[in-house]
């Protein structure tokens, strides 16, 4: 049976072998159903407050609503893909791989975030204003080294159980692409700090330390399943709750809360720019 699993995530291998305990399997099943709950949530809230900046900056909570939809419906995709994948075996007492059913895929994440990532990368371009680099070129490095990061590490962890080498090679791919994204984000917000309140570059240098933190949390949740050595202490039913647990707190950070701020860093500029058309 582990042998026709492929190229399958190390989460399937486990299935199959150890089997998940009930705590384990519903762990998994909640967060993953917390993370479309929050995206619909955010949704919510960024539809209510788009009124409440000034046109100019809408579109920050346009793209943050898009962001939210994508999430949720491929977030709440790979929550079924979970509980169809796994079944309870009553004399063992644990989920084992259902042999009738679809394997579970972290693929679909990697589907969300093709689609997210440039698009939570372009949204701060609404807001802040850039006074040394050229918007277009910003935009084409940030779409251009966001989707190779995302379809490089798509392919890498595919290779996670089979292909050593090949799983660390894409990752370490998929890694210039992150560090060029840091890079670019780190010019953008010091660029944006320039001329405006203090109170919106404070949300500024809020935004850059979440984007650290959040973004971080990827490659870790990544290189789950050997980060504490190959095949380490790591790789079982901890292992797998622990990558889910990562990733769904990673997208909240980088894509709810990221939005938010933005959100609040264009209603400081609103005002302030309300409060300069007043005094003209």
């Amino acid at each position: 049976m582990i042998q026709d699993l492929g190229n399958s995530n190390f989460e399937n291998y486990v299935g199959a072998t150890e089997g998940f305990s009930e705590m384990a399997y519903q762990m998994t099943s909640h967060v993953l159903t917390l993370g479309y709950a929050v995206m619909f949530a955010g949704l919510l809230y960024f539809i209510l407050t788009i009124k409440n900046v000034d046109k100019k900056y809408r579109m920050s909570n346009i793209l943050s609503a898009v962001v939210m939809v994508s999430a949720a419906l491929l977030l709440y995709a790979q929550a079924g893909n979970w509980t169809s994948s796994f079944s309870f075996d009553p004399e063992a007492g644990k989920y084992f791989l259902n042999p009738d059913g679809d394997l579970f895929n972290n693929g679909y994440r990697y589907l969300n975030w093709l689609i997210d990532v440039p698009m939570l990368l372009f949204q701060i371009l609404f807001v802040v204003t850039l006074t040394k680099s050229k918007v277009s070129s910003v935009r084409n490095q940030f779409w251009f080294s966001g989707a190779m990061m995302i379809i490089t590490g798509y392919i890498g962890q595919y290779y996670e159980v089979t292909n050593l080498p090949a799983f660390f090679i894409w990752g370490a791919i998929s890694t210039v692409f992150f560090f060029h994204i840091l890079w670019l984000m780190n010019k953008v917000i010091k660029e944006g700090k320039e001329g405006i309140p203090k109170k919106g570059q404070k949300i500024l240098s809020n935004i850059w330390i979440l984007f650290l933190i959040s973004w971080f949390l990827y490659p870790g949740a990544y290189l789950m399943p050997h980060l504490a050595g190959i095949e380490g202490f790591l790789y079982n039913e901890s292992g797998v709750v622990g990558r889910q647990i990562t990733y769904t707190i990673a997208d909240v950070c980088s894509k709810v809360i990221y939005g938010v701020l933005l959100g609040n860093l264009a209603l400081v500029l609103s005002h302030n720019k309300k409060m300069i058309e007043t005094a003209q």
